[in-house]
C-alpha cells in the first residue's frame, strides 16, 4: 500500500462485511479498538506498550491477522487550528512505515479531544485514576474508530 488514503476512497473499496481497527498512537502506548463486521459499533480492544517500531509493527500485524482486519483507522493528533502538530508528524511517519509492512489501507481520522472526552466520561462515571490509566488509550481508540464508522455509514447511505 502506498500510504494513507482518504476515507471516501476507503468507503468505495471495502467489502460489505469487514472489521476495521482503530489505533490511538501515543508516545508510550498504542490503544486499539475494533469494529463489528457490519461496521456499526467500535469496541475497545487492548492497549499495547510501545517498543521499537519493528516490534510494534509485528504486534499490530498479528492482531490484524487474528481479527481479519480490512483497514486501519489511525488517529491523527492535529493542533486546535487543524494544523499538524509534532505528534501528528510522528503519526504520519508511523503510518508511512506501517504501510511498508502491511497491505491494509490506512486512513487518518482527526483525533482532537478524543482522550479528553474519554477521560471526562470516565471521571463522570467515577472511574478511579488507576482504572482510567488502564483503559483510556483503548477507549480513545474506540472513540476515534466510532467517528470514522459514523462517517463511513454516511458515505454509504443513498442520497435523498
Amino acid at each position: 500500500m502506498p500510504g494513507p488514503i482518504a476515507i471516501e476512497d476507503l468507503a468505495k473499496s471495502l467489502p460489505v462485511k469487514a472489521r476495521l481497527i482503530g489505533v490511538d498512537l501515543g508516545a508510550k502506548t498504542i490503544g486499539l479498538a475494533i469494529s463489528d463486521i457490519e461496521r456499526r459499533l467500535a469496541s475497545p480492544l487492548k492497549t499495547l506498550r510501545r517498543a521499537a517500531f519493528a516490534r510494534d509493527a509485528d504486534a499490530l500485524a498479528a492482531i490484524f491477522a487474528e481479527f481479519d482486519i480490512a483497514a486501519i483507522v489511525l488517529g491523527l493528533p492535529l493542533d486546535l487550528d487543524g494544523r499538524d502538530s509534532p505528534r501528528a508528524q510522528s503519526t504520519r511517519a508511523f503510518a508511512r512505515n506501517l504501510a511498508k509492512q502491511t497491505s491494509l489501507p490506512i486512513v487518518f481520522w482527526d483525533e482532537r479531544f478524543s482522550t479528553a472526552v474519554v477521560t471526562r466520561s470516565l471521571i463522570a462515571n467515577d472511574v478511579s485514576r488507576a482504572k482510567r490509566a488502564e483503559v483510556v488509550d483503548k477507549m480513545a481508540a474506540a472513540y476515534i474508530l466510532q467517528g470514522a464508522l459514523d462517517r463511513l455509514a454516511g458515505l454509504s447511505r443513498p442520497r435523498d
